[in-house]
């Protein structure tokens, strides 16, 4: 910081003029005073200084400000006030900050009428406000988990305020004592950081609660507080357990308890035990309540017994579980009553069984039964259980009678005081022998067929057990059949599919029970036809060879009656030779017989059939021989003569060669070379003989031979190989020259096989998706060349074009070549890029652009007025530059000056084949010019859609005016355009069927362009409506008539109103219409502008619009934004439609239905502001809502 002292002395001295009248004298009338602001706001230190004719400056803390009214280096700091009152002296800070904070001086320096004068020091302090408090041990606005009854420390720091914040802390709304504070310096000088620490011991009462700290400073109205939830984690209370309210409990009840443990932070977990085993872990927790429950559900077993139950209820902060507990007293009744012992036995014969019981409590009795005779032969003994339960066990002995066979023996168990009863129950058998055995079979002189189905079935009666059956075959045991039980008589059934075995056999049936009596037996005998058991082909050669002669023997086995032999060989019977018949086993006959043949080697692997036949059974037994002729190799006449692969693939040349013995040894040659398979990485020979080659090139095609040998001889064959391969280009030209206008043609010379038609693709690659009929391109193909033709090169056939070859075989060939089409050079030309207004005043640059397309590159000059402009002229600055087919050039011309630049100027584009030009006008800014193509969009019966080209603006933003009459209407309608500068409008609120003459001008702030064209439209009829719907009548209380005089003044009354209110409207409407229209005038005239806004699809010369985005930015910054953002009404283009007034011709009150909803000025603005006569126009100007 300077120091004022030596400062203050010497401007004191250097203004000083004691030589100067009293009555000129510089005084202060007003000096500084101390003032404090808050960080941010604006501070004002007041100086007024009667008489000034010095410098009057501010020195803050020794620096001297300046005498500027915005003070160089501090953009905050001005000095402001009323010249005329000496006022303009006060120094105005906005947005004040800490720097600002210091010492202030109003110094008014040494003029010739008076020395120089200083305030007294006046002091701006500037109050910071404490920064949101933080905390050290743990995260504001979280949740933090504490134990209760053990002491935490909180410590909350404030940093940078001034004054040093003061810091206190409240838990749930009530404060806290016991804080410790600390203050030290923050991160300037001028600022305090406070640290407050508080110890708390926090209770259950306290869970939920917010711990808040809060800090507070002379420049804060309320606190700036920070805080956290606290979680207080405490144990529950023991648990209890409802539901155990009997003092015994029946076995195979359910029973539920609850276990219930309240409060707790968090809520407890219960467990149950049984015995000291956990048996459930599963609980639930009430957040309202503040409770945990858990339920038991047991199902009562005679183990539980005595058992106990536990519930344990704890949480993270419990030192030990609580517990609550009860003790089971289960009543359960035996499950089983068993009889253990035999109750089978011999006639006469005494039986010893035991009854007991499962365990009981309270015990139970014992009793026997046989039949409904109580038996009293018993001993009874009861013993000690598991679980408290007891065993009842009763010792049973009885002498069986034979009349007592199949009662029931059983034993009863019961108890008297419970009510209870169980029992179970075995039949008696008393055991004697069978008496009768007998065979139901077909008569002894039957004859079956060999697979027919016989049944004999054999039967026994009487007897204790049932006797057992048994089948026997001769002296084979037979486990079919199934023995079956009707009252006193048993039987089995024996069902038999007759074999050549079962004739002339015996079957018996012999019948016991297990006694020491001998069984009883019957049998029976078979006759059975059948044909040849088998038949077998003998032969005695070793070795057959093609042409040699074989004989083979046939002999069949048994088979009763004996059967006749036939011979065939595959389809084809043969002539055999019968050599008789002969006995054979189950008593049939054998027959044998012989066949000869001569063989080849189309005989092998063939089958010589043996049939043996049966004319009595009408069946026939077969047997085969089949045929191996040995012989040298054949080729079959299914081997090809030509293999297909495709290259980089695999190929299997094939080999169909028959030989016998089969063993073939086959090797391969290509061009009189021998391929050696063994070690090759690409031929292999397969089994069979052919041969498979791998990874073909279209080195492999050619002629194959295949030679293949056996013990027997050796043959050949030859096969041709044709491999396929993917297309490639062999050569493409590029790039291809062509003038314009003549002919060219792109060659693609492609390598592939097989070449179908249709290979060659050709496509343009150029940024927009084009056929080659659009192109008007001839593609052609011959074989492996492909060719494009283009007859007449036009400039859009310029570009970058593919050749894709496909032969179907992957991958496709591509390459690409680019036809370059040759024209003289071409210039962008429009409306608009012919003229570019600019003021002449000397203080702004315009840039001229052009834009021209050629092939070979474009060269660009410039003209002024038909002579060349100089290089060296510094006013002058060329720029070129190429982007894609578009060659351009600026000519920037610094500080535009009517006398000297206001001209035409020629942009010259040449190259090798021709030049363009183009002429632009540099003009001052003017009205603009009139727009052209007016045309109907659309028409219906009460509204018209317009668009138009926009014409030259002037150099000025530019609007449009609507211009409409119908037949007897004395003067034409007018509605401006909005929003400006749209090309484009839909008139509302006309008249159905009715004629209409349009027209279209222009305007900008110099002034309207002549009557642009005009138009003539008629609008549609009006459509038909539905008939309104009659409501039915509906009887109304007659409404309180009014006095004739009460109702007149009323009427004129609201008359009155009604007129007051328009009148204010319409002055209100017209002196803002004036004021903005004089503004904004004013506004337009003082800012250049060298463009205008064309719309889409009319070209626009780039200098022009940049002006015109320029001046129109210019135009919109002091609204805030954009000229469409400033009319509070304002809608999209295409949605906004304006509602015209109505129509002379349409009656008062009448109102068109299509056009409710559409925006409206109608009723709100008066209607000489909606449309106006020619002849009612103010001045010229054409006011609109909007106050244009």
């Amino acid at each position: 910081m300077v120091s004022k002292g030596p400062v203050t002395m010497f401007l004191c001295l250097l203004f000083g003029d004691f030589t100067r009248g009293a009555s000129t004298q510089q005084a202060f009338r007003v000096e500084p005073d101390n003032i404090t602001v808050l960080e941010g706001a604006v501070a004002l230190l007041q100086c007024v200084v009667d008489n000034p004719s010095g410098v009057i400056q501010w020195v803050k803390d020794g620096l001297l400000l300046g005498p500027d009214t915005n003070i160089p280096g501090f953009p905050r700091y001005s000095m402001m006030g009323d010249p005329s009152k000496g006022e303009w002296h006060h120094l105005r800070i906005v947005g004040s900050r800490l720097a600002d904070d210091g010492e202030y001086e109003c110094q008014a320096g040494r003029s010739e009428e008076s020395p120089g004068i200083v305030s007294h020091m006046a002091l701006l302090s500037v109050l910071v406000p404490p920064k949101t408090p933080a905390f050290k041990e743990y995260e504001a606005n979280s949740t933090v988990t504490w134990v209760a009854g053990m002491e935490y420390k909180v410590t909350c720091s404030v940093e940078d305020a001034k004054p040093a914040a003061e810091i206190s802390f409240s838990k749930g709304g009530s404060p806290l004592p016991d804080v410790s504070h600390q203050v030290h310096s923050g991160s300037n000088e001028k600022l305090s950081s406070t640290v407050a620490v508080l110890r708390v011991t926090p209770q259950s009462l306290d869970n939920g609660k917010r711990l808040v700290c809060a800090a507070t400073n002379e420049a804060v109205s309320a606190s700036v507080v920070a805080g956290f939830t606290m979680n207080i984690l405490f144990p529950p209370q023991p648990p209890t357990i409802e539901g155990y309210k009997r003092p015994e409990i029946k076995a195979g009840e359910t029973l539920k308890l609850t276990c219930i443990s309240l409060s707790g932070n968090p809520l407890a977990t219960l467990q149950w035990l049984k015995n000291g085993n956990v048996v459930s872990t599963s609980w639930e927790t009430e957040d309202v309540s503040g409770a945990s429950r858990s339920l038991l559900t047991l199902s009562i077993k005679p183990e539980d017994n005595g058992a106990q139950l536990h519930c344990e209820a704890m949480n993270q902060v419990s030192p030990l579980p609580l517990v609550a507990s009860v003790t089971l007293r289960v009543v359960f009744l035996p499950t089983e009553v068993s009889i253990v012992g035999s109750s089978s036995t011999p006639e006469n014969k005494q039986i010893s069984l035991s009854c007991s019981t499962t365990p009981s409590n309270p015990p139970v009795q014992l009793r026997w039964w046989l039949g409904w005779r109580e038996l009293t032969t018993t001993e009874v003994t009861v013993t000690e259980a598991a679980h408290g339960g007891t065993v009842t066990v009763s010792n049973l002995t009885h002498v069986a009678r034979r009349e007592e066979n199949g009662l029931p023996l059983t034993c009863e168990a019961f108890s008297e005081v419970m009510l209870f009863t169980r029992s179970t129950s075995l039949p008696l058998s008393v055991q004697y022998p069978p008496q009768k055995v007998w065979i139901e079979a077909p008569p002894p002189d039957s004859q079956f067929r060999a697979g027919t189905k016989v049944r004999l079935t054999c039967f026994a009666s009487g007897g204790n057990p049932a006797p057992r059956l048994v089948w026997i075959k001769d002296t084979k045991s037979l486990k079919e059949g199934t023995q079956v039980a009707s009252g006193k008589i048993v039987s089995k059934e024996l069902i038999l599919t007759t074999s050549p075995s079962d004739n002339l056999a015996i079957y018996r049936c012999n019948a016991s029970n297990g006694g020491k009596s001998p069984a009883l037996t019957a049998q029976t005998r078979l006759h059975v036809q059948f044909p040849p058991i088998d038949v077998k082909i003998t032969t005695m050669a070793k070795e057959v060879r093609r042409g040699q002669t074989l004989t083979l023997t046939c002999i069949t086995g048994s088979s009763n009656p004996f059967a006749t032999l036939a011979w065939f060989k595959d389809a084809e019977k043969l002539k055999g030779v019968d050599l008789g018949q002969k006995p054979a086993e189950f008593g049939g006959l054998s027959t044998s017989g012989k066949v000869t043949l001569v063989v080849s080697s189309s005989d092998n692997g063939l089958r010589v059939t043996c049939q043996a036949y049966s004319s009595i059974l009408a069946e026939a037994v077969n047997t085969f021989y089949k045929l191996n002729i040995l012989y040298p190799p054949e080729f079959s006449s299914k081997q090809p003569a030509v293999a297909q692969g495709v290259e980089h693939g695999a190929v299997e040349l094939p080999l169909h060669v028959s030989a016998n013995p089969p063993e073939l040894s086959c090797s391969w040659s290509f061009r009189g070379e021998v391929l050696k398979p063994e070690g090759s990485p690409r031929h292999h020979l397969r089994a069979g003989g052919s041969l498979a080659i791998w990874n073909l090139s279209r080195a492999d095609m050619g002629q194959y031979r295949a030679r293949c040998q056996n013990p027997e001889g050796q043959n050949e064959t030859h096969l041709h190989l044709d491999v396929h391969y993917a297309p490639s280009i062999r050569s493409l030209g590029d790039p291809v020259y062509v003038d314009l206008g003549a002919t060219a043609e792109l060659v693609c010379i492609a390598d592939a096989n097989p070449t179908p038609a249709g290979m060659f693709q050709w496509t343009w690659l150029g940024t927009e998706e084009r056929s080659l009929e659009e192109l008007e391109l001839e593609p052609e193909a011959s074989g492996a060349v492909g060719r494009l033709r283009i007859r007449g090169a036009r400039q859009a056939q310029a570009g970058l074009y593919e050749c894709r070859v496909d032969n179907g075989l992957p991958p496709q060939a591509r390459g690409s070549a680019r036809l370059i089409v040759r024209f003289k050079p071409e210039i962008e030309k429009g409306m608009g890029l012919g003229k570019v207004a600019m003021p002449g005043d000397g203080s702004s640059p315009v840039t001229l652009q052009c834009r021209a397309q050629g092939v070979p590159s474009v060269k660009f000059s410039w003209e002024k007025n038909g002579a060349a402009l100089h290089p060296d002229n510094p006013r002058y600055t060329e720029r070129t530059w190429h982007e894609g087919a578009w060659h351009s050039s600026t000519l920037t011309i610094a500080n535009v000056s009517a006398m000297h630049d206001y001209a035409t100027f020629t942009c010259r584009a040449s190259n090798a084949l021709g030049t363009d030009k183009l002429d632009i006008q540099l003009l001052s800014t003017s009205p603009p010019e009139p727009p052209t193509g007016l045309k109907v969009v659309s028409v219906t019966h009460n509204s018209a859609t317009l668009e138009w080209i926009p014409g030259f603006d002037g150099g000025l933003p530019q609007r449009f005016r609507i211009r409409y009459h119908w037949p007897g209407t004395p003067s034409a309608l007018y509605m401006d355009v909005f929003p400006a500068q749209t090309p484009a409008f839909t008139l509302m609120g006309l008249s159905p069927a009715t004629p209409y003459s349009i027209g279209v001008s222009a305007y900008n702030t110099l002034g309207e362009s002549t009557q642009g064209p005009s138009i003539t439209i008629t609008t549609a009829e009006l459509p038909l409506e539905e008939p309104p719907v009659v409501e039915p009548e509906v009887s109304q209380t007659e409404a309180p008539s009014w006095p004739p005089a009460l109702t007149g003044g009323l009427s004129a009354l609201g008359a009155l109103l009604l007129f007051s209110n328009a009148a204010l409207l319409t002055c209100l409407l017209r002196q803002h219409q004036t004021r903005a229209g004089v503004q904004e005038e004013a506004k337009e005239r003082r800012k250049p502008s060298a463009g205008n806004d064309y719309s889409s699809g009319e070209a626009v010369n780039p200098a022009a619009w940049q002006t015109l985005l320029d001046s129109y930015s210019e135009r919109s910054a002091p609204s805030g934004g954009s000229s469409m953002g400033t009319w509070p009404g304002y809608v999209p283009s295409h949605e906004y439609q304006p509602r015209l007034p109505p129509h002379p011709k349409r009656a008062v009150g009448e109102t068109d239905a299509s056009t409710t909803g559409h925006l409206s000025m109608e009723g709100l603005v008066p209607g000489w502001l909606r449309g106006t006569p020619e002849d009612l126009r103010p001045g010229g100007r054409y006011p609109t809502p909007w106050g244009r």
